[in-house]
C-alpha cells in the first residue's frame, strides 16, 4: 500500500512543522553514529516521524517520549533495542524493524537473538536481567498485561523507574507502529524483513 501523505520537504513546512523537523533531525537521534537515515536525500522525514508533522503539538510531544526512552532511560542499549524489535515483529513493522535491526547490530545483538525476536520468541540470554526485560515486553506486546509475576521480576531487576521506561518504550514504538500503518501504508499482514547476516549482508 502506498504512503497516504506525501513528504514535505523543508522549505515547505510552516513555524511549527519546523520546529518539530529541527528537534527530530537535530536533537538526540542525531548525534553519534547515523545507523539509519531519518530523512531522504530532499530531506523530507521518513518512516512515522513525517505523520508528526500532521499535528505539530502532538507531534512535538510524541517525538520528546520517543527521545526519551530512547537516551534518557536506564535500560541498557541492548535491552532497549531489543525491546523495540519485540514491537517491531509483533506489529509486523517493517521500517521499525529495519530501522532497529541496524541499531541492535551496533548494540551486540547477534543473529540468533534477532532470529528469536522476528519470530516472537524470548532469545537465549544468559543475563537474568535482560531475561526478566524481554519476557516482559513480550507480555505487553502480547496481552498489554503483567502478572504479578512478570512485574515482580521486572521490578527486581531495573526497578520501578526501568519497568515504567520499559512499559513507556513499548507503548511508544507500539504507537509509531500504528501510525505507520494508517499514515505510511505498512500492511498489517506483512512480515518483517529478515536479518542481516553477521557481515551486514542480507
Amino acid at each position: 500500500m502506498p504512503a497516504r501523505i506525501a513528504g514535505r520537504l523543508p522549505g515547505e513546512l510552516d513555524e511549527q512543522q519546523a520546529e518539530v523537523y529541527r528537534a527530530i533531525t537535530g536533537g538526540a537521534r542525531a548525534t553519534g553514529r547515523q545507523v539509519f537515515p531519518l530523512t531522504d536525500q530532499e530531506g523530507r522525514l521518513r518512516g512515522p516521524f513525517n505523520a508528526m508533522l500532521l499535528s505539530p503539538p502532538v507531534g512535538m510531544a510524541v517525538q520528546e517520549v520517543g527521545a526519551a526512552v530512547r537516551y534518557a532511560s536506564v535500560l541498557t542499549d541492548r535491552v532497549r533495542e531489543m525491546a523495540i524489535l519485540v514491537v517491531a515483529a509483533h506489529w509486523n513493522s517493517t521500517f521499525e524493524w529495519e530501522a532497529h535491526e541496524a541499531v541492535g547490530r551496533t548494540c551486540g545483538l547477534t543473529d540468533s537473538e534477532l532470529n528469536a525476536l522476528r519470530a516472537g520468541a524470548l532469545p537465549a540470554l544468559s543475563d537474568p536481567a535482560e531475561r526478566a526485560a524481554l519476557r516482559a515486553a513480550l507480555a505487553l506486546a502480547r496481552a498489554g498485561v503483567l502478572n504479578d509475576r512478570q512485574y515482580h521480576h521486572a521490578v527486581a531487576e531495573w526497578g520501578e523507574r526501568g519497568l515504567f521506561e520499559l512499559t513507556s518504550l513499548v507503548g511508544y514504538y507500539a504507537l509509531l507502529a500504528l501510525q505507520l500503518r494508517v499514515f505510511a501504508g505498512e500492511e498489517p499482514d506483512g512480515s518483517c524483513a529478515p536479518p542481516q547476516t553477521e557481515s551486514g549482508t542480507r
